[in-house]
């Protein structure tokens, strides 16, 4: 075989390969085959009297509800902080009444931080250390700050903002 008949082969064994790729790729998940299409909602009456009063008025824009309270005010110690793993995100109260929200994931190895003590946000995995403060690092290997986090203090309340 000559180079230039290998190289035919592979060229059009590549593309065959690829038209096999890209036809899978076009037909997977289809809207037209695997979408649900709910039935059309009936349709409203003509005369606006027979709408009570409360529907005519609900063209209002609705106020969104408040989030859910992340934690109490009391549940975050001064000079500390409390760990949430499944929101991944740690809030501390560097000083009375001044709340603060980190992420929780280390920007060295992106392991979940597991403490808060001495006024630092503690790692496990690499033993970095993080300031309550601002969430800057105060003992490596991590050279990143934490991500802060928006939080709301409303009363007693603690929100993700």
């Amino acid at each position: 075989m000559t180079d230039t008949t290998r190289r035919r082969m592979m060229i059009g064994a590549g593309g065959a390969g690829l038209a096999a790729v890209l036809s899978g790729c076009v037909s997977y998940g289809s809207p037209t085959t695997e979408a649900s299409v709910e039935p059309p909602a009936e349709a409203p009456a003509e005369d606006p009297a027979e709408y009570p009063a409360e529907e005519a008025s609900s063209a209002a824009p609705k106020k969104k509800p408040a989030a859910k309270a992340l934690a109490d005010t009391s549940d975050i110690p001064e000079g500390g902080g409390k760990v949430f793993e499944a929101q991944k995100i740690v809030v501390v109260q560097p000083t009375a009444g001044d709340f603060k929200a980190f992420s929780a994931v280390c920007t060295h190895a992106g392991c979940t931080v597991a403490s808060v003590q001495n006024k630092t946000i503690n790692c496990p995995c690499h033993g970095s250390k993080f300031s309550i403060e601002d969430g800057s690092p105060t003992a490596g290997p991590a050279s990143d700050p934490l991500e802060e986090k928006k939080i709301t203090v409303d009363g007693d309340k603690i929100r993700l903002a």
